[in-house]
């Protein structure tokens, strides 16, 4: 669902900007730098969790291509409990921004003087989907693990799998690897 939220607002940005070519040629300004900066903004928090679900996240692997894969498996719920913290810090902060800008009435000093709640809201909800994301794709690594690999789900085609299909399970994350 982020995904599509995330293009919708790629779609809107290419429209502001053809706005504004076809705006200089009948002589009507429209200013598109201010809707253009929001909705990149708004495009790029709804695509943090589309992008961990389609393991397109930049990753480190130097290291941990080295290691086993028991530890690879830990070493990732630790990194997984990490970004939980950190993203859970960003979460509380950017829902606390988007009050504060609500309650003092904070207006953008563009020529259109939007509410600055009304795009920042998109960052917080951005960033709290993403943190589900990570959140489950914790639980089910847990899961995983206590279950001793046992663990069986059914996907959409009725056929066995390891894990559900779903939008949020990172396709890289450890514990898919196949025996």
């Amino acid at each position: 669902f982020s995904g599509y939220l995330s293009a919708f607002f790629m779609v809107l940005i290419a429209l502001t900007i053809v706005a504004q070519i076809l705006g200089r040629f009948v002589n009507i300004t429209v200013d598109s730098t201010e809707t253009a900066g929001f909705s990149l903004a708004a495009l790029t928090f709804f695509g943090l969790s589309y992008t961990f679900h389609s393991g397109e996240h930049i990753r480190v692997t130097l290291f941990t291509r080295l290691l086993g894969k028991k530890v690879r498996r830990y070493q990732e719920l630790f990194s997984l409990s990490f970004c939980i913290i950190i993203t859970s810090y960003l979460t509380y902060w950017s829902w606390d921004f988007v009050y504060f800008s609500f309650i003092f009435g904070d207006i953008s000093p563009g020529l259109l003087a939007i509410p600055f709640w009304i795009p920042r809201i998109s960052m917080s909800i951005g960033v709290t989907i993403f943190l589900i994301a990570i959140i489950f794709s914790f639980i089910l690594g847990r899961l995983y693990f206590k279950k001793k690999n046992n663990l069986v789900f059914h996907n959409n085609d009725n056929k066995k799998s390891p894990l559900p299909k779903g939008e949020i399970t990172a396709p890289d994350a450890p514990w898919l690897d196949k025996k």
